[in-house]
Order: C-alpha cells, then sequence, then structure tokens
C-alpha cells in the first residue's frame, strides 16, 4: 500500500486541509518493454520528434512524452522500428491528443511518411487530434510553407491534411472500411479499448503489411472484458510473444486503494504538473465511500487508474463481495433453512447447483455443491441431480422456469412411477422461479451490498461474481456476461437465497409461482 490520502479534515475556517508530500506523476511507466541497447539519436528517432516538438511547433513535448517518444522510437540495425506496434496505457486527461499530434505531424513533414492514417471509435473522436494537426500546421510558419493550397480538406468521412511533398494524414472510425483499399506506413489509433471486435483492428493494421518501415501506435487507458482488441494485444505483450510489440503502462499496481497517492501518480504522468490533485481527490473520495456505486468506483478505476476491470456494469459489487468471504461448510443435518437452485448457461455447456442456508445472525450462506461442463452438461445433471438433492435433502429445490433451465423442466416438476412417488424426494418441494428473475438478481445484489451474504470464497464462483453484469429489463434487470464464460453459477446461488428467504411455513404448501419479467440473457 503506498502512500494512502485520508479524506481531508476541516480546518478552523471550514476550508480543507490539504495533505502534504504529495508524489509527482511517474514520468516512467511501471511497465515497459526494455530496450535492445543504449538509446541515443542514432538507436531512436525519438530524439527528433523532442527537437521537432519544442524548435519547430514551439510546443514542448512533456516528461513522460519525451520518454515515451524515444523508446517507441527505438530502431533496428537496418533501421526499422523495433516496434511495429505500440501499446501505450495511459490514464485519461494526460495529453495523449497532444503527443499524438506532435507524433503525426513529425511523421508528415520531417520523415514524410505517404500516408498517415488516424482512427478512433468514431469519426468524431478520431478528428480531435486531426483538427489540432492541421490548425498547429496552418499556423506554424515551417510548416504552412511546405502546404499546398487547399491543403485542408473537410468533406464529412473525407478529412485528409496534405503537404506539398504529397504526403497525407487522413482519418477514419473503426469499422471494416477503415484503411481498407490504402497502404498505410503509420498508424496512431485512439482508445483502443473502445474496440469490441477484430474487424477494424484488422481493416487499419493489415493495410500496413507492404510497408516494411511501418509503425501503429495505440494509445488508450484500461478497459474491461468487451475490449477484445486490447485485451489479447495486452496479454501479448506480458507473455512476450511479439517481439515487434512495444508495451508502456502507467497504471496503478493492482489492489491499489482508490485514495492511493502513490497509485495515482504511477497512471497519471502530468499529476502535480498540468494535472491537479484535486482532479482526482475528489473522485477518489466519492468511491472510497461505504455503498459507492460499484459502477462508479469501476469507471475510476480504468479512467484515473488506468485499470483493467471485469466489467464497466457491475451486477455485484465485487469489494463488497471479497469482505464477505469466511469459509465454513453448508450444515446438511438443518434442513429447515436449507434450499438449493439449478441453473443451466445460455449455450446449455455449464450447469451449476448452489445451496443456501440461513445461519442463526440471519445472514444466508451461498455456495456451489456441484457443476456440470461440456457438451453433454445437461444429460449429465439429468443423470446426477436426483441423487444430489437426495443427498443434500433441502427443504425446496428451485429453477428458473423462463430462463436455459427451462430445458430440465420435465426432470424436475414432480412425477411418479407406476403409482410409486420417485421425485422429488420425500420433504422436498420443487418450485418455480417462474418470471421472477430480475427481482433474485436485484435482491442478491442488495443483501451482497448490505452484509447479508456469505460465502467461502470458491474459486468458480468468485470469478462468475466478478464477471456479471447488469442486463436492464425494463426499469429492472438481470444479470449477464460480455465475452466469453458463464454466470450460471451465480445464478444458482441467488435463486437459493431467494428461497431459502422466502420458504414456506409448511412443507406441504403447493407450488410458488411469482409473477415478473422473463429472463432473457
Amino acid at each position: 500500500m503506498g502512500s494512502l490520502i485520508p479524506l481531508p479534515s476541516l480546518s478552523p475556517d471550514c476550508s480543507p486541509e490539504q495533505p502534504e508530500a504529495l508524489p509527482l506523476g511517474s514520468i516512467r511507466p511501471r511497465l515497459w518493454t526494455r530496450p535492445l541497447r543504449k538509446l541515443t539519436p542514432r538507436t531512436s528517432y525519438g530524439y527528433a520528434v523532442i527537437h521537432f516538438a519544442a524548435v519547430v511547433l514551439g510546443k514542448p513535448l512533456d516528461p513522460w512524452q519525451q520518454w515515451l517518444v524515444i523508446h517507441l522510437g527505438e530502431l533496428l540495425e537496418d533501421g526499422r522500428p523495433r516496434f511495429r506496434q505500440v501499446l501505450v496505457l495511459v490514464a485519461r486527461q494526460n495529453g495523449k491528443t497532444h503527443l499524438c499530434m506532435v507524433l503525426t505531424l513529425f511523421w508528415l513533414f520531417v520523415e514524410k511518411w505517404p500516408l498517415v492514417f488516424g482512427t478512433s471509435t468514431n469519426l468524431e473522436q478520431a478528428a480531435e487530434p486531426w483538427e489540432a494537426a492541421c490548425e498547429i500546421a496552418e499556423g506554424t510558419p515551417a510548416l504552412a510553407a511546405q502546404l499546398p493550397r487547399q491543403a485542408v480538406r473537410k468533406a464529412n468521412g473525407q478529412q485528409t491534411l496534405t503537404t506539398s511533398y504529397r504526403t497525407k494524414y487522413k482519418i477514419g472510425a473503426v469499422s471494416p472500411r477503415g484503411g481498407r483499399g490504402k497502404s498505410i506506413d503509420r498508424i496512431v489509433g485512439d482508445e483502443l479499448r473502445e474496440h469490441r471486435s477484430w474487424v477494424g483492428y484488422r481493416a487499419a493494421f493489415n493495410a500496413m503489411n507492404a510497408r516494411p518501415h511501418g509503425q501503429a501506435v495505440y494509445i488508450t487507458n484500461q478497459g474491461d472484458d468487451g475490449s477484445v482488441v486490447l485485451n489479447a494485444l495486452y496479454k501479448d505483450a506480458l507473455d512476450g510473444t511479439d517481439d515487434r510489440l512495444g508495451f508502456f503502462e502507467w497504471s496503478a499496481p493492482p489492489g491499489c486503494h482508490p485514495m492511493d497517492a502513490d497509485g495515482w501518480a504511477a497512471a497519471n504522468p502530468q499529476l502535480g504538473r498540468r494535472m491537479d490533485y484535486d482532479t482526482i481527490r475528489g473522485p477518489a473520495m466519492r468511491v472510497s465511500k461505504p455503498g459507492a456505486d460499484p459502477e462508479d468506483l469501476a469507471g475510476f478505476r480504468t479512467e484515473m487508474l488506468c485499470q483493467a476491470v471485469p466489467k464497466l456494469n457491475p451486477a455485484i459489487n465485487p469489494e463488497s463481495w471479497a469482505n464477505l468471504e469466511h469459509v465454513a461448510s453448508i450444515d446438511t443435518s438443518d434442513r429447515t433453512a436449507l434450499a438449493a437452485c439449478i441453473d443451466v448457461s445460455p449455450d446449455l455447456q455449464h450447469a451449476t447447483l448452489g445451496v443456501a442456508q440461513l445461519e442463526q445472525d440471519g445472514r444466508v450462506r451461498v455456495e456451489t455443491v456441484h457443476e456440470w461442463s461440456g457438451a453433454d452438461a445437461v444429460a449429465r445433471v439429468r443423470e446426477d441431480l436426483p441423487g444430489w438433492v437426495r443427498l443434500i435433502r433441502p427443504r425446496a429445490l428451485g429453477w428458473f422456469q423462463g430462463g436455459p433451465a427451462a430445458t430440465l423442466d420435465a426432470e424436475i416438476r414432480d412425477r411418479t412411477k407406476k403409482g410409486r412417488h420417485v421425485w422429488p424426494p420425500r420433504g422436498v418441494q420443487v418450485l418455480e422461479l417462474q418470471n421472477d428473475t430480475p427481482a433474485v438478481c436485484m435482491a442478491f445484489s442488495s443483501l451482497v451490498d448490505a452484509g447479508q451474504i456469505v460465502h467461502s470464497g470458491q474459486a468458480m464462483l468468485t470469478a462468475q461474481v466478478e464477471a456479471a453484469e447488469k442486463l436492464p429489463v425494463g426499469d429492472r434487470w438481470i444479470m449477464t456476461r460480455k465475452g466469453d464464460g458463464y454466470v450460471d453459477a451465480v445464478y444458482a446461488v441467488a435463486g437459493a437465497a431467494h428461497l431459502v428467504r422466502t420458504l414456506p411455513t409448511s412443507l406441504g404448501r403447493p407450488r410458488i409461482l411469482v409473477p415478473g419479467a422473463t429472463r432473457t440473457g
């Protein structure tokens, strides 16, 4: 833990007292690719970029930007850039746009690459650094002298800056057509975290295949499970599987508290320079309060601490869940307050049997009993479920009749064989959670926030809890999972918790049917 900043107290004049000795933003990233040799003006074009920004543009790069361009500009012995791709992660509002603009103008006017392509999630975002580059080029005498008449084309979707050397800076949004039909020499990509598929990335990057000196620089803050391109490149960088992928990450270390000033400095190189401490302190205080919105906390971590989060709209607060871990066992000998629930993933490849038990202090202990995975998961549930229910002997067994578990309807409903009672086991009621999914999901989330759930920290269940996101259903929501993975274990324990809290007072009471909205994910 670094320098934990306390919530400011009030001075006699009622103004907040300022913490002392706050750290400056780190010029060097926390994680980065080491150079192959000593970096000098001969072995890195970054020194020329620094000179160009200061002397030609009159807009010097800040210390962290100078460090970065020296390292991303590393050259191989044959003069090609060492890195064909450069992945830069840094928190928001640290000067990414200015850096992109300087690099682009250097490539156009100094190195004179025929085509520089700028891309972002949409054309409006891609246009921001392009417009800055056009303004600087036209307003800088040394560059303006190298511009032809009508150098700037502003037609929507065809924004282009052209020099007298016939070098061009074009922009485009992330799309299947972005960059196609062109041979691109340099790419500058903003907000790679928003690439939710590979289509736009491949369209631009593959247009660089015939350019041996090509280089793509992607600058972004961290993302979530849906940031498929960023996550894949990030994994390659950490694994070292691509020796032409440069990686530079300014981020707070994992587990960093939101009020840790050392974490702020690690993710924000401009902190204490161009960024005021209050810019981060206020939001950090807000997300650190008890009961803070988990989505707000997730957004703070990705945008201001540059930390990856499993999701940005969490169904269950992961920090609250972590605080509720208390290893113990379900007491199956006490059936008076024990319920079970079975759920199946939408692709029918995974299923989980969960249980819940009311403890003496009123909290609900939840655990998973068994999981099934694979193409035959549902078939094995049909075969195994009666044995598990007889072993556990809950007062109630439930399933979400409006969800994928409906595939088990015939097996779970009451049935007899030749006049002999075979299912469910005596003393076990089968209770449909019919169309009650939003209420179950929202209640379970509230119980976690209120500290009324306790669990043993089972790895599979915790992983699914951390991956579960909200999916709106009218003015309510249910749980879903973006990308690969499942949340059936969360549904199973949430359903069991709902049942154990609403168990009928008599074992002979008829099946409960609760109206509501149907599960769709």
